[in-house]
């Protein structure tokens, strides 16, 4: 239970780390100058939710709920991670690759699709650029969670 609780505050503060790297350097900007939101190809419906439609997100105004929601979200993904990764074989790579393909699939994916393309008709080209920091971000996490889940297990890197 201790090992799991790590990985999943290791995994939700990897996260937030990444999501940090990705979204808020070159997604949006540190002062809304990012690509996201600067972009001459960009939906003015999402520049709007982001820049002036009241309430903002959270994660502009007040985004402690959001990083505190990220590590509870690491946590659940740890243990989420803990029961299936025991039908995959051994090692921290393959466990890592398989656990963040599974998050971006069922996640991210599915995410991007249903609310920037589909609600808020954020281009493709735009779109693809959320997806890889999505990517990065779950791969991201998945190699932390599972690099501390299978420490001690003899397991193998490869």
């Amino acid at each position: 239970m201790r090992k799991t609780l790590l990985a999943g505050l290791a995994g939700g503060t990897t996260m937030n780390l990444v999501m940090i790297l990705t979204f808020r350097t070159i997604g949006f900007g540190w002062n809304g100058d990012g690509i996201l939101l600067t972009s001459s190809i960009q939906s003015p419906k999402l520049i709007a939710v982001w820049t002036t439609l009241k309430p903002l997100p959270l994660i502009a105004v007040n985004p402690l709920p959001i990083i505190a929601g990220l590590l509870l979200f690491g946590i659940g993904h740890a243990f989420i991670y803990r029961s299936i990764s025991v039908a995959w074989p051994r090692g921290i790579m393959p466990r890592a690759l398989r656990f963040g393909g599974l998050l971006f699939f069922m996640v991210f994916l599915f995410w991007e699709f249903f609310t920037p393309f589909n609600q808020f008709g954020e281009p493709l080209p735009l779109v693809a650029l959320e997806l890889t920091f999505w990517a990065a971000i779950a791969f991201a996490e998945s190699l932390v969670i599972a690099a501390i889940m299978e420490r001690g297990s003899n397991s193998r890197y490869y």
